[in-house]
């Protein structure tokens, strides 16, 4: 039997990160890290980076990596979550140990970043990108990035990619949603959508982050992770923005694929309900560049960082972001 090159190097990538996701003994590597500040006007917005080693002078510079949040978590509990006894939940840790300089951080609203009584909507959202892109090019010399954003950080990200053509490099949309219709989710948040009108900020406690490990398929994430990450995320209260969620309800598409330039994954977990399969169907199909992919995960739902099959999301990351030119 002929095996192909692609397919050898298809499972060298996914192997060691399957080891790593299934490991309950798997100790925290030795990376390093460390927090910065970027400064969006008058509010501070906190930041953290990961790599294998510390950055020297006159080394040569790493690809850069940042991960955008969504909307119910902030950066780190969402991107570096420790988990003991759980395997590998921390895409940041994966991802410095696989050669990436990986950044991310906390929208205005959220977790350690300033508080104001802006509703931190997608706008909002690629303001603090933009101030975010100036710390990492200081710190980095670089003027292009590759971006992964998830559910309401993919819309993020592509409007960011729309704003900031060219500082972004390879762009990577999980969870994404483009018009929204027919998304069992959002015709179930539109409900209330009046809500969100009129209030700046919305309930999330711990019963409202474990429905996002349950309301797409049950079985498809391990519930001791909604705890982990519950246990984190309540450090910072159980209230946050509406702006994305009323974005997300009444003010769809935010996104134009024809003015995104990036080469693009698209990543769908096979039982997500935020956006159907036409509805992204319809935006890929849109996008001007032929570097594009369309990758629906099996076994997986909403969040793809979090879910039992998380190896897979990493492999196909892994693999768009480490393509030859």
């Amino acid at each position: 039997m002929k095996v192909s090159r692609r397919n050898v190097m298809a499972g060298a990538l996914l192997a060691p990160a399957a080891a790593l996701a299934q490991s309950t003994t798997h100790k925290a590597p030795k990376l390093w890290s460390n927090d910065y500040w970027a400064q969006k006007g008058s509010v501070k917005l906190y930041m953290f980076r990961k790599r294998a080693t510390p950055p020297k002078t006159g080394e040569k510079p790493l690809p850069v990596l940042l991960l955008i949040h969504g909307s119910s978590n902030s950066s780190r509990s969402s991107f570096d979550l420790a988990t003991p006894g759980k395997g590998e939940y921390s895409v940041m840790n994966v991802f410095a140990q696989l050669g990436y300089d990986v950044w991310t951080m906390d929208h205005e609203n959220y977790g350690r970043s300033g508080q104001t009584q802006n509703n931190s909507d997608i706008a909002s959202g690629v303001k603090d990108i933009q101030a975010g892109m100036e710390v990492i090019t200081r710190e980095t010399g670089q003027q292009k990035v590759h971006m992964f954003g998830e559910s309401s950080g993919a819309i993020r990200a592509g409007a960011y990619a729309v704003a900031e053509p060219n500082r972004v490099g390879r762009l990577v949309l999980g969870a994404f949603t483009y018009k929204g219709d027919n998304s069992p989710t959002l015709t179930e948040r539109a409900k209330n959508l009046d809500y969100y009108r009129t209030h700046n900020r919305r309930q999330r406690d711990r019963e409202m982050i474990r429905s996002i490990f349950t309301r797409d398929k049950p079985g498809t994430s391990d519930p001791a992770i909604a705890e982990f990450l519950a246990d984190e995320e309540l450090k910072f209260g159980d209230q946050v923005p509406t702006g994305t969620y009323l974005d997300m309800t009444a003010n769809l598409p935010l996104v134009d694929p024809k003015r995104v330039k990036s080469p693009v994954l698209l990543v769908r977990g096979e039982y997500d309900g935020i956006a159907t399969m036409s509805d992204l169907t319809d935006f890929f199909s849109q996008l001007p560049t032929g570097d594009r992919q369309f990758v629906v995960l099996p076994g997986m739902a909403h969040s793809v960082v979090m879910g039992l099959r998380r190896q897979t999301f990493w492999h196909a990351m892994h693999a768009f972001l480490s393509m030859p030119s």
